[in-house]
């Protein structure tokens, strides 16, 4: 009996040696975006990284991913949605198809600022769409708040009124908010992904583009356009989310850490895209480009039936009543 103990104590001291000799392995959430590394977005990623790894000790580590590295952004989301190891940069108008009521962060003519967005993002109405596109879609969203600037007119030809874009093959984000305001304005959207767009510029296969700035400079597309029209048709306010497989790894203790950092990373992002977006058009007409300022009225009469028509009006008014206007 007492070697029967023996073994059993020995038995309880060998299994418990093994747990604290068992080696911690990291969790590892791999985000890619289709944008380059001095991109605001990028730049912001990095430090998302850096700050991660050092508040989790290690236990959660990030591997960042440019220019498309990790494909499009929505060969980036399935992948994610089919449970790999990815996550990305993306416009929450992507995610609609899941839940609706996200397509309004990429609504025509809504937010004025970044900071309205960034109140938005950080609402319990928003957060609860957020929780809704996990159950739906197998995404995680960290954060909603890293705004990539204000969308303007790329053209051959000068703009100033939408019927100027009649006819014009514009590359736009395959989301239909923006199809349907692309389409508004009277140009002819063509979703296409980001990384090809220059050399169909280039080639003639696309006549127009719609871009933030830093992402102009960013993939030079200043070579192969004429004009730019500074419309701000959207604020492109952008989400990180990962695979929701990978990030049910992380315990919750860190999964706090990384989406208040995720939240924190957004904001320096978006400082950094404001506070570079101007130098990014001072380049663009450096380079020879036409960059003009327009009547807005035209363009957001244009699009004011985009709302109706993707039965919007009732996130509208959530939007409103958040801000307090």
């Amino acid at each position: 009996m007492k070697l029967v103990l023996r073994s059993l104590s020995l038995g309880a001291a060998l299994a418990a040696a093994l747990v604290v000799s068992a080696p911690v392995f990291a969790q590892t959430l791999r985000i890619g975006t289709v944008l380059a590394p001095s991109d605001p977005m990028g730049v912001g990623l990095e430090k998302f990284k850096v700050d991660v790894e050092a508040a989790t000790k290690g236990a959660v580590k990030i591997e960042v991913f440019h220019s498309s590295q990790l494909g499009d952004t929505t060969e980036m989301l399935d992948q994610a949605r089919v449970g790999a190891n990815v996550g990305t940069v993306t416009d929450v108008a992507r995610l609609s198809s899941f839940v609706p009521s996200l397509a309004i962060m990429s609504a025509p003519f809504l937010f004025d600022t970044y900071e309205q967005a960034d109140k938005f993002a950080l609402s319990a109405e928003y957060l609860a769409w957020g929780d809704e596109l996990k159950a739906k879609s197998g995404l995680m969203m960290l954060a909603s708040n890293w705004y990539q600037g204000p969308r303007h007119l790329l053209t051959q030809k000068p703009v100033s009124k939408p019927a100027d874009l009649a006819g014009v093959r514009m590359r736009t984000i395959g989301a239909p908010v923006w199809i349907e305001t692309i389409r508004a304005m009277g140009a002819e959207p063509t979703p296409m992904a980001w990384g090809e767009v220059y050399s169909a510029l280039q080639l003639g296969a696309l006549d127009a583009a719609e871009a933030q700035p830093t992402a102009i400079t960013g993939s030079k597309l200043q070579e192969v356009v004429k004009n730019v029209t500074k419309t701000g048709h959207i604020q492109l306010v952008t989400a990180l989310v990962v695979g929701a497989d990978a990030w049910d790894q992380i315990s919750p203790e860190n999964q706090k850490i990384v989406r208040d950092l995720a939240v924190e990373s957004g904001r320096y992002a978006s400082n950094l895209t404001i506070e570079l977006g101007e130098k990014a058009m001072a380049d663009v007409a450096a380079a020879g480009v036409s960059v003009s300022d327009v009547d807005l009225a035209p363009f957001k009469t244009a699009v004011a039936g985009v709302y109706d028509l993707l039965k919007l009006n009732a996130e509208v008014a959530t939007v409103n009543k958040v801000l307090g206007r």
